[in-house]
């Protein structure tokens, strides 16, 4: 089985030692992204909303790298560091999937890297 690394500038850099992206037998996996600026490498803002959109678009940049869209995503999980935080990055997350949302799981988590509110991480399949 193939196996294609995923890289783009749309996209925060690696904060370790690990791929954005990787696709393998149709199917792509993104890291976990976080709400940071790919130009700056900082936190959009300190608000849930600001970092949810953020990683979701970064998210969707390596996905799209991978030659996917957001309609081939078949699977997402948030990590929040703040289950509190779940209805607003609800209504961030419907702007990207409305119709027929993938699959998706939402867990709070002790924390995050680089103490960040959210991170999120998406599987898509070249159907």
């Amino acid at each position: 089985m193939s196996r294609k690394v995923i890289a783009t500038e749309h996209a925060p850099a690696a904060l370790g030692p690990y791929s954005q992206g990787i696709v393998s037998g149709g199917l792509l996996f993104t890291a976990g992204q976080l709400g940071l600026d790919p130009a700056t490498g900082k936190f959009v803002g300190p608000g849930i909303q600001d970092q949810a959109r953020c990683a979701l678009n970064n998210a969707k940049a390596v996905v799209e790298a991978g030659g996917m869209s957001l309609a081939d995503v078949v699977k997402v999980t948030v990590f929040l560091a703040d289950m509190n935080d779940f209805a607003a990055v609800n209504e961030i997350y419907k702007e990207y999937f409305d119709a027929a949302p993938p699959a998706r799981s939402a867990v709070e988590v002790a924390r995050l890297p680089i103490d960040a509110r959210i991170e999120i991480e998406m599987i898509a399949h070249r159907g």
